[in-house]
């Protein structure tokens, strides 16, 4: 059976703006849930994303709600696919990284596994997953839902939470939130300098 519920409302431009700003260890700082798990990785950990979460659960060999939940991907979104505890199957290959940056979307995080990395990369599709797999899934059309409530890396994701993505990990956070963990974050990164320069005078932590 499958549940297919419409698209959240995308997150404003300009706290997205904002946003992408911030390391995701800066809003660690000052939030300490909605922290996907270091175990799902950046493949490209130079690339730094920010967008609207579009979620998935995908059940065991079957990725037929992948593929559509790809097709109704918009500019601006991050794709984030519950496996439902399948560490096996990979439920993403090289057609649908190249088919989901058609369609604009801002990344993918997957809590499970992908094929080998070097199609996001051929690609320029920024990804998070949780390994790699050569057992493919097939799009036998069993079941699984688009934008349900998941859980992404141990963290309660809804869909329309914006996302912040780079190489030290994934958050995801409610749209309600955004700006004021953000300038947060901003305030403590630009007191990095003074920091730094203070250690290499001399000072102790």
């Amino acid at each position: 059976m499958f549940e297919i519920n419409a698209m959240p409302p995308q997150i404003a431009a300009d706290l997205l703006e904002l946003l992408s700003q911030c390391r995701s260890e800066s809003i660690g700082h000052h939030r300490e849930w909605g922290s996907v798990h270091g175990s799902i990785a950046a493949v490209m950990p130079e690339r730094r994303v920010v967008g609207t979460a579009i979620t998935v659960a995908c059940a065991g060999n079957d990725s037929g709600i992948v593929a559509y939940a790809v097709s109704s991907l918009r500019p601006g979104d991050v794709l984030l696919i519950d496996r439902l505890g399948d560490s096996h199957n990979a439920c993403w290959g090289g057609g649908t990284t190249l088919a989901a940056k058609l369609a604009g979307a801002a990344g993918v995080v997957i809590d499970g596994p992908s094929t080998g990395s070097s199609r996001f990369r051929d690609f320029d599709l920024p990804a998070w997953v949780r390994g790699y797999s050569p057992i493919t899934c097939h799009p036998q059309g069993n079941g699984g839902a688009i934008n349900v409530p998941v859980c992404v890396g141990g963290a309660a994701v809804l869909p329309g939470y914006a996302v912040l993505a780079d190489e030290s990990g994934v958050i995801v956070l409610p749209p309600a939130d955004v700006r004021y963990l953000a300038e947060a974050a901003i305030r403590r990164q630009d007191g990095y300098p003074a920091v730094h320069a203070r250690l290499r005078a001399g000072e102790k932590m």
